[in-house]
């Protein structure tokens, strides 16, 4: 009985601790313990009843349900300094017991907010050293109540979930420094009376905002929970926001200012009171006046300088502050844009730059020119719909028979896509501002308008739709009479045009494609015959060169253009005279004699072109006096 006993504790023994590990029954608690390991996740046979497990140092990346279920006893976690990027929701769902969670020195990038569901009681989480760029809100929401020391520093956070650390009562210490962190909510700190040190260090932060918890000093009699601040290595910007911080008079070190440029560099708490100050704003341009036609967009624009940077607020004609709504917005910089102007929208505006240091105001001026519409006013407050207005323009010209006396508008040119809009000059006694052309289409129902100037007297219409009805008219808006009346507008004429259909892609293409292969085709002819003509040159050259016999001349005869050479004349033989000796420079390969000038001019073509092509006889003339390198003529 003892040998099979002794088996089966060790089969129970090894089942409880994993091979790689070590683990250690101290009491009633057992601890597991798996660093330096090199695992790459976490051992699937861990006792369930283990109270500490370590895992730190190895190469662990990615946390799942599976890896701690029904391990409701664990009470200290420790993943140090592994390769996590993942931790699955509701890793954590089982450890009800938990108290620490080490997950510093991994590469997390992101926790959502069922990543670290689970341990209740949980109350230190180190979360240092990874590459955190984003914490859900939720992520601590199991834990606010019990949770005593936080630390997320080095990562890469530009916001954290600061309702949820509001709402921390027990929290201790927080460390946030070495982060992205530009802005604190104010008093985001103000329930947190437990907290006895904050780090803030290496941040982004210009300014801090007032908050009870920053009045608390080091000094155990003053405060009975002391406050240990670091907020060195910030860019502070030292004025009156933080003037408040300035008169705590905190014993903190290292603390510098970096702006405005005549503080820079000096110690904060060496600062007077005195030269943390503002600049009140000022509004540097803003827009005067501005005139748009109704339906346009209208662009007001304000900047303002201020130390702070100062706020911008409108308020609108009615003495009520303009916010965004789906037809206007205002812009942080100054800016506000209304969408579709209406008569309503026009009067005098306010723009306001606030600082701590003061306010100051602008006024701008907006005018909205109204523009025609005809006798259909069954559209919302007398005005027609988008599809109609230039529909029933038309019809109120025809009613009133004006446009027999006014110059017609015509619509010419008409492709798919454009049509050239034409008309008359008009009548002179009537003065013109500006044109106005209105038009609208059987596909689309919007009404587009056209400026033209007073000058023209045609406009090119593009970007129409293809194969569709249009509608158009033409209006001349002249002059105000006066500065608060509104401009004058007549209707000069009413048309109606239809664009062309599309042209289907592929007749374009195939007369393309015929035209390039006639073209390739012809130019592969004359590039044929070319060669054919050049190939024959060769072969009768190179004949004329190879094939002539030497000839001797007995007789000198005369030659003639062309014509019948006539019969010579029998003379009785007798011994030829002495003929003069005459140099032969255009040999033709006859070593015994020299040819006619017709016939060497000849032979040198023939020579010519077998140089051309490679042909070159090398044989020269060699006569009385002859020489290879000399080349000369002589004529009897």
């Amino acid at each position: 009985m003892a040998p099979p006993l002794l088996l089966l504790l060790l089969a129970s023994g090894a089942a409880a601790c994993p091979l790689p590990c070590v683990c250690q029954n101290l009491s009633e608690s057992l601890s597991t313990l798996c660093a330096h390991r090199g695992l790459l996740f976490v051992p699937p046979n861990v006792d369930r009843r283990t109270v500490e497990l370590r895992l730190a140092d190895n190469f662990i990346q990615a946390l799942g349900p599976p890896d701690f279920r029904n391990m409701t006893g664990l009470v200290d976690l420790t993943l140090s300094r592994n390769a996590i990027t993942r931790i699955g929701a509701r890793s954590f769902g089982d450890l009800e017991s938990l108290r620490s969670l080490h997950l510093d020195g991994n590469r997390l990038v992101e926790l959502g907010s069922s990543s670290l569901r689970g341990p209740v009681n949980l109350q230190h989480l180190i979360l240092s050293g990874n590459q955190l760029g984003r914490i859900a809100p939720g992520a601590f929401d199991d834990f606010l109540d019990s949770l005593e020391d936080l630390d997320v520093s080095y990562n890469n956070l530009r916001q954290v979930p600061w309702a949820g650390i509001g709402a921390m009562p027990a929290l201790h210490t927080l460390n946030l420094d070495h982060n992205l962190i530009d802005a604190l909510p104010p008093g985001v700190f103000a329930q947190l009376s437990q907290l006895s040190r904050l780090d803030l260090t290496s941040n982004r932060l210009a300014t801090l905002a007032p908050d009870p918890l920053f009045s608390r000093g080091r000094d155990a009699e003053a405060s009975p929970s002391p406050l240990v601040l670091s907020f060195s290595g910030n860019p502070l910007h030292c004025n009156c926001e933080l003037l408040w911080l300035r008169r705590l008079a905190r014993p903190d070190d290292l603390e510098t200012c970096a702006s405005p440029p005549a503080l820079a560099g000096r110690y904060f708490w060496a600062v007077p009171e005195g030269e943390f100050s503002c600049e009140p704003p000022l509004i540097a341009r803003h827009t005067q006046r501005l005139w748009v036609l109704e339906g346009q967009r209208a662009t007001l624009r304000c900047r303002a300088l201020g130390d702070p940077v100062p706020t911008m607020h409108w308020v609108g004609p009615d003495d009520r502050l303009v916010g965004n709504s789906s037809r206007a917005w205002a812009f942080p910089n100054g800016t506000l844009e209304i969408g579709v102007t209406g008569a309503g929208d026009a009067g005098a505006y306010t723009c306001i730059a606030t600082n701590p240091a003061g306010e100051a105001t602008a006024r701008v001026e907006l005018r909205v020119l109204a523009l025609p519409h005809g006798g259909n006013t069954s559209a919302e407050g007398g005005r027609p719909g988008p599809s109609d207005i230039a529909a029933s323009a038309r019809t109120a010209a025809e009613g009133e028979g004006t446009l027999e006396s006014e110059p017609a508008v015509q619509v010419t040119e008409v492709t798919a896509t454009s049509g050239l809009v034409s008309w008359g000059p008009g009548r002179p006694a009537d003065p013109v501002w500006m044109f106005q052309i209105q038009y609208n289409s059987s596909e689309d129902e919007t009404l587009i308008y056209r400026i033209v100037p007073a000058s023209s007297h045609h406009f090119l219409l593009k970007h129409l739709v293809p194969g569709a009805d249009y509608d158009l008219c033409l209006l001349a808006l002249s002059p105000a009479a006066g500065p608060s009346d509104l401009t004058a507008t007549r209707l000069l004429g009413c048309a109606h045009f239809s664009t062309l259909p599309a042209t289907p892609l592929c007749h374009a293409l195939q007369a393309h494609v015929l035209g390039g292969t006639l073209t390739v085709a012809v130019g592969g002819v004359l590039v044929a015959a070319l060669l054919v003509f050049t190939v024959a040159l060769l072969v009768r050259g190179r004949g004329a060169g190879n094939g002539r016999l030497p000839l001797k001349l007995s007789h000198v005869q005369s030659q003639t253009n062309g014509g019948t050479s006539p019969m010579p004349k029998s003379h009785p033989p007798r011994s030829p005279p002495p003929r003069p000796q005459r140099s032969c420079s255009l040999d033709l390969g006859d070593t015994g004699g020299c040819y006619g000038y017709a016939r060497r001019l000849g032979g040198a073509w023939a020579r010519r072109s077998h140089s051309v092509h490679g042909g070159l006889l090398g044989a020269g003339c060699r006569g009385v006096g002859g020489s290879t390198e000399r080349l000369e003529e002589s004529v009897v």
